[in-house]
């Protein structure tokens, strides 16, 4: 991720906010969401506040309700510096 940033820092562009969502069915990450945020904000520059980190199941359906893999899905907004 650090690496991400600062080839949009470079492109002359700033992270207004991110929103992400973690679809997997174990392990249930409700208590690292805070963590999750406080660490991507501080990558980014920007506040937790401005992260977005949400989880959801497949309520057992599919490769990710076998637990044999997750998906990860990410809206970044950026912003001209």
């Amino acid at each position: 991720m650090k690496k991400c940033f600062d080839l949009i820092h470079e492109k002359g562009y700033r992270v207004i906010n991110i929103d992400s969502t973690l679809c997997l069915q174990s392990p249930k990450i409700k208590l690292y969401i805070p963590q999750m945020q406080q660490i991507i904000a501080e990558i980014t520059h920007v506040t937790t506040a401005d992260v977005s980190v949400k989880a959801t199941t497949t309520e057992q359906m599919g490769f990710i309700g076998r637990e044999e893999g997750l998906k990860a899905y990410a809206t970044v907004l950026l912003g001209l510096i």
